[in-house]
């Protein structure tokens, strides 16, 4: 084989492994381990945190703007900052994982609601329906593959407890592949670490072996 064939199946080789790589997007591609799973990160667009944001020795009252500016960019940067004990791949069979938190900055940036309810009602009110509706409409920022994003939907002081959705997406189709309800217990001093061990409980139900 002369140098030019050679450089031409080269060529071949590669496009075929990137056409693979995009269209393994399938629940049984994320089963099989033949598929790359990019973290999306966690999007608070529709997150009531029930009760007063109060008590914290770090803080005396977080308002609307601190949780946007502060609070869920910090949140979102532990799964960056402490990989290790944030650990995506671990939960998605992978040895490692892509991320693009691009996704859900952008997403995070646009909320312009009151995060803040004192009735019950408004906490945990996502569905697997409403889910679907979401992603459909979602903005992955040209992403492609199998990606994971937790909607966050609750936060109750009374309840000691964070609600959210894990969600595998088709990032091209802007379908939901799998998606399970998440919960997790807070805990730990100050306000972001308080909240910091709900969201890593969270996590920690990303498996989709165990889901039914």
């Amino acid at each position: 084989m002369n140098h030019l064939n050679k450089l031409c199946l080269l060529i071949v080789c590669i496009c075929f492994a990137g056409i693979t790589s995009v269209s393994a997007q399938t629940k049984d591609d994320l089963f099989a381990g033949t598929a790359d799973v990019t973290w999306l990160g966690l999007d608070f667009s529709q997150m009531k945190f029930i009760g007063e944001a109060t008590g914290f020795k770090d803080h005396g009252e977080v308002t609307n703007s601190e949780l946007k500016s502060r609070y869920i960019p910090g949140w979102n940067m532990l799964f960056i900052n402490e990989a290790k004990k944030y650990d995506v791949a671990k939960q998605v069979h992978r040895t490692e994982v892509k991320y693009a938190l691009k996704v859900v900055d952008h997403a995070n940036s646009e909320i312009k609601k009151d995060f803040f309810s004192n009735d019950p009602a408004d906490y945990g009110t996502l569905d697997a329906a409403k889910v679907e509706a979401l992603v459909k409409k979602y903005d992955f920022m040209g992403e492609k593959g199998i990606g994971l994003i937790i909607f966050i939907d609750g936060m109750s002081k009374g309840k000691e407890e964070a609600s959210g959705w894990a969600v595998y997406v088709n990032m091209e189709k802007k379908s939901v592949i799998m998606s399970q309800h998440v919960d997790g217990k807070p805990g730990g001093f100050g306000f972001k670490n308080y909240w910091a061990k709900s969201l890593l409980g969270m996590l920690k139900d990303c498996d989709y072996k165990d889901w039914k």
